[in-house]
């Protein structure tokens, strides 16, 4: 067995560790949705609640780390079956499962390839953002809490699905005060919506919560919906920042519609 096998076979492991701990994370916050859905129904009727549409962000996400466990153990059980040696033993083996009733049906080599293509989709469209600005929850080393700032990605690496990003415009707090590159995995970044394609803009209602850039910098933050930009008629949202407090009330401040993203489940409270 080779070295460059063996290493494929852990890299594959250590990601499906990775996807399985995630999924329990997603799975917790479910219940979670559950629990409160069950014991206050009539809060889906208020005005600017958000509830179900956070449920179908929940679900949908579950549903991509599903997909993407089945990805990563077909690959594994390729990767073990060219491993194994040939004869008796692994003859054996599929006579054993073809006996067993209860084993669920192998998906066919079209639905395989179908979720494979869909992860290589999202692999290309992360490639792609080279040299674009998008949102990055960074751990400051000096902080104990995350952080989001605009960075420019510099790479994607499709084997360990990680960004490599610049931020361009540190803080005066920062050491040094230059530029500073990080290594974020997929699951911190957040593509900003394109200048140029108004017809992909998601559209916030009245009321919901978002993560935008604070006019003058660089840093995202929590911020309330007052009109969407679709209802002004313009490109631009009218949001009220989270802790913005001026003369005891929260100023109306317009953010122009690509440096607004969905808020994230972790950012809610």
């Amino acid at each position: 067995m080779s070295s460059p096998e063996v290493s494929g076979i852990l890299e594959n492991s250590k990601e499906l560790d990775r996807i399985r701990k995630e999924q329990e994370d997603v799975l917790v916050e479910i219940n979670k949705m559950h629990k409160k859905l069950q014991a206050t129904p009539e809060v889906v009727e208020k005005p600017g609640d958000t509830s179900l549409s956070r449920l179908k962000v929940l679900y949908t996400h579950a549903k991509e780390l599903s997909e993407s466990e089945v990805t990563i153990s077909s690959m594994l059980l390729n990767q073990l079956d060219a491993l194994l040696p040939s004869g008796p033993p692994g003859q054996l083996r599929r006579r054993l499962e073809g006996n067993d009733p209860k084993r669920k049906r192998m998906k066919t080599d079209s639905d395989i390839s179908r979720i494979s293509n869909n992860v290589r989709s999202q692999l290309e469209a992360c490639a792609n953002l080279k040299g674009e600005q998008v949102a990055a929850r960074v751990r400051l080393d000096e902080a104990d809490k995350d952080e989001w700032f605009v960075v420019k990605v510099l790479h994607f690496d499709k084997e360990t699905r990680e960004f490599e990003v610049l931020d361009e415009e540190p803080g005066d707090d920062d050491e040094g005060g230059g530029q500073r590159k990080y290594k974020l995995p997929m699951s911190r970044i957040i593509p900003f919506p394109k200048r140029n394609d108004l017809s992909n803009v998601q559209d916030f209602p009245t009321g919901s919560q978002v993560l935008a850039v604070y006019p003058g910098t660089t840093a995202l933050y929590k911020a309330t919906v007052v009109n969407g930009h679709r209802k002004r008629k313009t490109d631009e949202y009218l949001l009220e920042f989270d802790d913005d407090e001026e003369n005891g009330s929260l100023p109306k401040r317009t953010v122009p519609f690509q440096k607004v993203v969905p808020l994230p489940e972790e950012s809610r409270q």
